[in-house]
């Protein structure tokens, strides 16, 4: 038998850079299940939502948050949804059984995505430049959720507000995106 153990490794190593007053780093300690509904489930798996996290199913394109594993709810489609939640050690597919039960499709996404934070005064003008969305918080406010593409590059943004955005892109081109995001930020300050 050998001697070694396999480490789990995020796509980035938990990065965590500044530039100015713009921060970027690596989430690394979050997992996220997708969540499909069955066809005529939609009620169930709202009441299994309440009930076990104390918020409701958000509308598409936008968040609900609860305070419940620190879980937010990310309205991606019609009876599709991301819950994005504090990593606890167990399988995350059979957390979020434990608390909804089979009200609907789950599927374990935390290995498909890398999860960058981005924040600071010029964080949505850098933004702005790779995304064809207007950030502005009067069009995208504070718990606003869509998928996009920066630089060619799809990605899943949430406004966190006061210009901080949580962005999820694949993990297979993580330091594509990385640099996508350096470049831009550096060519705003």
């Amino acid at each position: 038998m050998s001697d070694f153990m396999l480490k789990v490794r995020s796509p980035l190593d938990g990065i965590e850079l500044t530039y100015g007053d713009v921060a970027i780093r690596e989430i690394t300690d979050r997992d996220i299940v997708s969540i499909a509904i069955p066809l005529g489930g939609t009620e169930t798996l709202s009441k299994a939502v309440i009930s076990a996290y104390q918020t409701e199913l958000p509308a598409v394109g936008r968040c609900a948050k609860s305070h419940v594993d620190n879980a937010h709810f990310l309205g991606m489609a019609p009876d599709q949804y991301f819950i994005v939640f504090d990593r606890s050690g167990s399988e995350s597919t059979d957390k979020i059984t434990s608390k909804l039960g089979k009200t609907g499709y789950f599927t374990d996404q935390s290995d498909s995505w890398v999860m960058m934070r981005i924040g600071g005064p010029k964080s949505r003008t850098a933004l702005e430049r790779i995304c064809p969305i207007d950030l502005h918080p009067t069009v995208f406010p504070e718990e606003s959720v869509t998928r996009t593409l920066m630089e060619h590059l799809s990605t899943i943004i949430l406004s966190e507000g006061n210009d901080h955005y949580l962005l999820l892109s694949a993990r297979s081109s993580a330091g594509s995106f990385l640099q996508v995001l350096q470049k831009s930020v550096e060519n705003v300050l």
